[in-house]
């Protein structure tokens, strides 16, 4: 099961289509749906995560707790939008699309796929752009 929780001030819409995406993507590579949970916050919130529980004092756009257990994919994934609206205007890309690169980063990270080598990074790169395109797909 997929939710949403929200921290901050935003609301994903369409949320019944973003569940349906994040399921194919999972389907997609292999790996059964257990329960993963979006949290929506801001810089603040997630610099605060990422001190507390990784030693990192600098702002990211997402941190995952992947608690998969075999097969299963499972975890507590946390976007700040603060980072994702930043993002999008230097990547010279929409809000949304930065948006569903983050969203499907996350998952894929519990898919196994991994971003601290050039060689993963690129990988997951590719796997982002397939993935998002999916999420277009009719299900």
């Amino acid at each position: 099961m997929i939710s949403f929780n929200y921290e901050t001030d935003f609301l994903l819409e369409n949320e019944a289509h973003y569940e349906a995406w994040i399921s194919r993507i999972i389907e997609s590579e292999g790996f059964e749906e257990g329960e993963i949970n979006y949290i929506f916050c801001d810089d603040e919130y997630l610099h605060k995560i990422n001190l507390e529980y990784l030693a990192h004092d600098t702002l990211t756009d997402i941190i995952s707790f992947d608690y998969t257990v075999g097969n299963l994919i499972q975890g507590d994934i946390f976007v700040s939008i603060e980072r994702v609206q930043d993002n999008a205007s230097d990547f010279n890309v929409s809000f949304e699309e930065e948006l569903k690169r983050v969203l499907s980063h996350g998952v894929l990270h519990y898919c196994g796929y991994k971003d601290k080598s050039p060689k993963d990074e690129a990988l997951m790169r590719s796997k982002e752009d397939e993935k998002m395109q999916i999420f277009y797909m009719e299900h």
